[in-house]
């Protein structure tokens, strides 16, 4: 595992389309499919075997199913190559979303394309959109990571989507996501 933080993507890009293998459905998911109806969008990087995806895990979960009912939409996509590292198999990762009752489409980005347009570096890496699919937070979920003593409440990303619900500018000093890099393939 190599700490890596989330690269500051300019705030106001527009969010890139995507059409990615949903593990549960075993059908492919759009961003346009995520978004529809709904007042923003979180596009979340995970994995299954990274530590600082694994503490956050179950607050995440519950943090998603109020947002969603709020009309924030979301959608997860693992990245990382699954030769080396075979815990983020789709296999792997459909087993992972059926246990923790995953509340959001769990998608494989198999040639990575998504990933690097989205310019993701790390897991957990959250993208936050508005109902225009403008970029308007990207970082962290909160201030806790493995063995820091801070509590998972999710406060960081919660302000972000409290502005988008209430139409009201995010302040832009941001701070960057940490974790485990993406596993990118070897060329």
């Amino acid at each position: 595992m190599v700490l890596t933080s989330s690269k500051m993507v300019p705030l106001g890009t527009s969010a890139p389309e995507f059409s990615l293998l949903d593990v549960i459905s075993q059908r492919k998911i759009t961003l346009e499919e995520i978004s529809l109806n709904k007042k923003g969008v979180v596009v979340m990087f995970l994995c299954n075997h990274c530590p600082y995806v694994k503490h956050i895990q179950k607050a995440l979960i519950k943090f998603t199913y109020a947002y969603l009912k709020k009309g924030i939409g979301f959608v997860a996509i693992n990245s990382n190559d699954v030769v080396n590292y075979p815990d983020d198999h789709p296999n792997c990762m459909r087993e992972i979303a059926i246990q923790w009752k995953y509340p959001f489409p769990y998608l494989y980005d198999e040639t990575q394309e998504i990933a690097k347009i989205y310019q993701a570096t790390c897991t957990p890496d959250f993208f936050v959109f508005n109902d225009k699919y403008q970029l308007v937070y990207r970082g962290k979920f909160d201030l806790s990571s493995p063995g820091n003593g801070f509590p998972v409440t999710g406060e960081i990303l919660a302000y972000a989507l409290n502005c988008v619900l209430a139409n009201k500018m995010i302040d832009k000093k941001q701070c960057p996501s940490m974790g485990c890099n993406i596993k990118w393939k070897s060329s």
